[in-house]
């Protein structure tokens, strides 16, 4: 990697020699690997049940400029200004730039565009190839040509499969500018630029007028600088920035970007988005990177970093699981004869279970809970309740909540809720009773479901309080720590993050000793070949314990998965398993924006407790949005900084707070008010109608 003065900017003189780490370019909609004859489209599944996975669709844009001269070599993706993969190309005649990028802000579009400058005066031509590797065939969809469409090529099929029996299969329309196999200089020219676009939806109308408004953009110049644009706005809400490690602040970077790349515009209201797969859209083809298809990764690993910015993006990923409600019910009451709806342990578009193994999909069933915690944090972030009237919110949170009701059983012996024959988050395990990830779980969406039928006055069933109070949580008296579950023989090999996450991220109440005891019990005994985002959780953990070099080390492992220049992750240290990982992406952001921070979403309010390793003097983290504002947080070792923006609408008036939990004072953040204090804080926030600029400065010491 060369060494570049804007950490946002991942440059190279060689392309990975591992193809599959070329940088992913998506924008929720359309996602694609630079130069490879596949993209895929949100949503577009071929297959039937465990054979479903994302349908391969041949990509235009698959092309290579190519020159006879001498040339050097230069590669970048420019993260910040536009979200743009560029190839430059140098001769001492002439520089070639050729540009690629899916659009942030019409996302059925993606582009390419060639840049010719010549270096020196010349009368001669200059000609370039390009060299394409695409063919308009798909082994998942059938594939017809159409008349061409304003010079654009044209072809539209159907999967070969539906998701589910007697389902429809989904339709495609690609219409794209031709491209020629050279690219000409003229003489009397300096320079010149050319435009491609290529637009994929699933109707023909839509086609059509996306790839007008495409030919509008361009010759207006707009092009460009309408998807710029819709960059700049998303880094306006949300940017992290550390200072004291390149290497660090490159990771987290990278890791916004990608995440941000497979969310929908935050503009889109088509509600159409179809979920974050663990490879984001750019993978998921049959048999790699698991199909495509969404699990917990999403609502427990990816969800987080993104909901601390951005609510529409946050609601999102919550409208995606509440169109899955009749999939989720048909998985409980007619495939397993349960209550309440049962979300798939592998979901697509329809909420059925599309698991290709049978096993994972019946015993896996904390995705419940992790779906219901997504939905709870966006509470706790929002206070939004139209989510959960008109957006069916509660359908979800009540149907989980008999789903637990009529899954748990009742033991007389030690008069305890128990739910047996399940798999935890440690696969290595199946078929155990008890699951103390599960059970956690289960017990706080089971509380949420009675806090949120209180608040909508709906009448809860006892039960629901009942079970909740009654699950059995595995403990272990004596070790003082918590088994995985009934049964788990101390050191034995664990294969990723479990017990590790019942205090973060589902706030279990637990002394210190006991947290020390689940991380040291856990941390030699995890299979340092297991997925990525492990390590971040423990990380998180030693800095709960004021550990901040214990944890930086543990934080550290995580590099090992970052691959080549374009910090793209894979899932395994060795470069196996699933690219683009974005689990691994999700769960080592929330070290960041939870471990440095000691952000909590909780019901009473944002508790913070800041704590940052030796080798980070600065944390930026701007535009935290929590009750309708926006915060922006400056971290030093001895100092906090919070700047509240200003808000608008209607809202009640009342001051923004910090509490300390110590001694319960309450500082107002009024307007260039400094304040010093000696504890970790709790921020609970309520905001004026028309609340202008505010900041406190206050000094934190974290014994």
């Amino acid at each position: 990697m060369s060494c570049d003065s804007d950490p946002y900017i991942f440059s190279t003189d060689t392309l990975p020699a591992d193809r599959r780490f070329l940088p992913p370019l998506a924008n929720g909609r359309l996602g694609w690997r630079v130069y490879s004859n596949i993209m895929h489209m949100g949503g577009v599944y071929n297959g039937e049940g465990g054979r479903c996975h994302r349908a391969d669709v041949p990509c235009p844009f698959a092309v290579e400029v190519e020159m006879e001269e001498t040339t050097q070599h230069t590669y970048s993706l420019d993260t910040h200004s536009g979200s743009i993969f560029t190839h430059t190309l140098s001769s001492a005649n002439v520089t070639i730039s050729q540009s690629l990028y899916s659009h942030r802000y019409y996302s059925n579009l993606m582009v390419m565009e060639v840049l010719l400058v010549r270096q020196v005066t010349s009368e001669e031509p200059v000609t370039v190839k390009l060299v394409s590797s695409f063919t308009p065939q798909s082994k998942d969809i059938v594939f017809e040509s159409g008349p061409d469409y304003k010079g654009g090529k044209y072809i539209h099929g159907t999967t070969k499969s539906a998701e589910i029996p007697g389902g429809s299969c989904p339709m495609v329309h690609l219409i794209w500018s031709h491209i020629p196999s050279t690219l000409t200089l003229l003489p009397e020219q300096s320079q010149a630029r050319w435009g491609f676009i290529l637009v994929g939806t699933n109707s023909l109308d839509i086609a059509k007028a996306s790839f007008d408004e495409g030919l509008d953009l361009m010759a207006a110049g707009n092009l460009r600088p309408s998807h710029e644009n819709a960059w700049k706005e998303l880094w306006l809400q949300s940017k992290v920035e550390v200072t004291g490690s390149e290497t660090l602040s490159k990771a987290v970077i990278g890791c916004m970007f990608y995440l941000l790349s497979a969310f929908p515009s935050i503009h889109d209201t088509s509600s159409s988005f179809g979920g974050v797969s663990p490879g984001g859209l750019s993978n998921g083809g049959d048999g790699q990177d698991y199909w495509g298809h969404v699990f917990w990764d999403q609502d427990l690993w990816m969800y987080p970093g993104i909901a601390l910015f951005y609510p529409k993006l946050a609601r999102a990923v919550l409208e995606y699981r509440v169109g899955t409600i009749d999939g989720a019910k048909d998985n409980a009451q007619n495939v397993l004869t349960l209550q309440g709806l049962k979300f798939p342990w592998e979901s697509a578009v329809s909420g059925r279970e599309v698991c290709p193994e049978d096993i994972y999909g019946q015993q896996e069933i904390h995705i419940n809970g992790d779906v219901t915690l997504a939905f709870q944090r966006y509470f706790y972030l929002t206070e939004d309740l139209s989510m959960f009237t008109e957006g069916r919110g509660s359908e979800v949170i009540y149907g989980v909540a008999d789903y637990w009701v009529s899954r748990v059983t009742w033991s007389p012996e030690d008069q305890k809720y128990h739910l047996i024959g399940v798999m935890p988050p440690d696969e290595y395990y199946y078929n155990v009773n008890n699951s103390v990830f599960t059970n956690t779980v289960a017990k706080f969406s089971l509380q949420f479901a009675v806090e949120l039928a209180a608040l909508l006055q709906h009448p809860a069933p006892t039960e629901w309080q009942k079970v909740a109070d009654g699950l059995k949580i595995p403990f272990d008296q004596e070790s003082q720590y918590h088994p995985e579950f009934d049964g788990y023989i101390k050191g034995h090999p664990v294969k990723q993050a479990d017990a590790v996450m019942l205090s973060y991220p589902l706030d279990l109440p637990m002394s210190p000793e006991v947290r020390r005891n689940d991380l040291a019990m856990y941390e030699p005994v995890t299979d340092p070949s297991g997925p990525a985002m492990t390590w971040s959780m423990f990380a998180i953990g030693w800095m709960e314990l004021g550990e901040a070099e214990k944890a930086q080390s543990l934080l550290q492992k995580c590099f090992s998965n970052i691959q080549g220049p374009f910090q793209v992750w894979s899932e395994s240290s060795d470069g196996s398993g699933a690219v683009n990982f974005l689990t691994g992406m999700g769960g080592f952001l929330q070290a960041v924006l939870f471990g440095y921070t000691g952000f909590r979403v909780q019901k009473e309010g944002l508790a913070f407790s800041p704590l940052l390793p030796k080798d980070i003097s600065e944390l930026c983290i701007r535009g935290v949005n929590y009750l309708g504002s926006q915060m922006d947080w400056l971290l030093r070792k001895n100092e906090v900084c919070i700047i509240v923006r200003e808000r608008t609408g209607s809202a009640k008036t009342s001051d923004l707070q910090v509490v300390l939990k110590a001694s319960g004072t309450k500082i107002p953040l009024s307007p260039v008010e400094s304040t010093k204090h000696y504890q970790s804080s709790t921020a609970k926030q309520h905001y004026p109608t028309h609340l202008k600029w505010m900041m406190t400065c206050f000094e934190t010491y974290v014994k």
